[in-house]
């Protein structure tokens, strides 16, 4: 590596302001990068609102958090700018290719500003900013992480997560309200999402655990977050319905919880959302539901993991709620997801390539 600052080894800033999905697909990147240089210094610029995530991911020298709706305190853009300033970088590398995230990595003052070419940018503008761009060999938000890591030196190689969920008495908590035994398996359900035409409806995430239930003997715990208690119960009082108790709603989890209790799911069946993209970069296998989202860019990166899909027929790509009459998610019935769920269960875990991620912690 060319790169040294004046300590004489390279110091790198990576910029991914958020959100947690996004945050997860880049985590190679940072994994790339600590393999180029192990003895180098990278930093990470976050917004304030996704700072959390970074809290469990190996290999980071440090975090620099930026409210970028904020001009003035400790964490508005000016004082960050003089911050990063003073760090003197060699390369400030933005893995987000958005107007602001590339002004940053800009206002960074390092000697290599890295991004994508405007063709690969949501805001080309973007690419002014950049004094070197790279072009992804692949569709997916992966193969931006390994163009951005071949340009700072990093060996293309299958991507590496470098996630440890903490320790956590989550799991323990989550069998008991399950009522099951520690050695027994247990699916996760995720019905929230941000966008709300992400949303599978919660009758058929109900009759989905009932399906779990009867065909291969798994319980269901219903992940929820902020907001989403209702839409959990629900899910709950749908699967349970029909008598015994087939599924119960996850105890309250932090993010860090979260990722232990994903991490010790056997299955999670979830939208394009965060929980989904943090279950797969942990190993654990998933089966996705994709709407206004296309999986050949967002999906699971495993190809055991299987994604049931409606993008073809979707008039709303990329935006958060429907405007026409016929909600392509509205088109998934029960049956097919619990076809692709016995699909995913078949796979034997030792037969296919999965995500170097970390183990969790119970």
């Amino acid at each position: 590596m060319s790169d040294r600052s004046s300590a004489g080894q390279p110091a790198w800033l990576i910029v991914r302001l958020g959100a947690l999905g996004d945050i997860v697909h880049a985590l190679p990147l940072a994994a790339a990068l600590r393999e180029a240089g192990p003895e180098a210094r990278i930093d990470w610029l976050v917004d304030v609102r996704h700072r959390a995530i970074l809290d469990y991911v190996e290999g980071l020298s440090g975090v620099v958090t930026v409210d970028t709706r904020r001009m003035r305190g400790p964490a508005g853009v000016p004082a960050v700018v003089r911050a990063l300033r003073a760090a003197r970088y060699d390369a400030a590398i933005d893995a987000q290719g958005l107007v602001k995230s590339a002004v940053l990595a800009r206002l960074a003052g390092a000697r290599r500003v890295i991004g994508f070419d405007g063709a690969h940018l949501r805001e080309p503008l973007a690419r002014w900013a950049y004094t070197e761009t790279v072009v992804p060999d692949g569709p997916h938000v992966l193969d931006k992480a390994s163009a951005l890591a071949r340009a700072m030196g990093g060996a293309a190689s299958a991507p590496v997560f470098p996630l440890r969920p903490p320790r956590s008495d989550v799991t323990t908590r989550t069998r008991a309200a399950l009522g099951i035994a520690a050695d027994r398996p247990f699916a996760a359900l995720n019905p929230g999402a941000a966008w709300p035409n992400k949303r599978w409806p919660a009758d058929r995430f109900g009759a989905l655990a009932r399906h779990l239930h009867d065909r291969h003997g798994w319980t269901s715990i219903v992940t929820w977050g902020p907001g989403e208690k209702v839409l959990a119960d629900a899910v709950v009082a749908a699967a349970n319905a029909g008598g015994g108790a087939v599924a119960a709603p996850a105890p309250p989890t932090d993010l860090g919880s979260l990722l232990t209790l994903l991490a010790a799911a056997s299955l999670l069946v979830a939208g394009d959302t965060g929980p989904l993209h943090l279950a797969a970069a942990l190993g654990t296998p998933v089966v996705g539901l994709y709407g206004p989202t296309e999986p050949a860019r967002n999906g699971p990166w495993s190809p055991a993991d299987v994604t049931v899909s409606r993008t073809a027929a979707c008039h709303c790509l990329y935006q958060r709620r429907c405007h026409v009459d016929r909600w392509c998610l509205g088109d998934v019935g029960v049956d097919e997801v619990a076809a692709a769920v016995d699909r995913r269960l078949a796979i034997r875990e030792d037969g296919h390539m999965t995500p170097r991620g970390r183990g969790a912690l119970a």
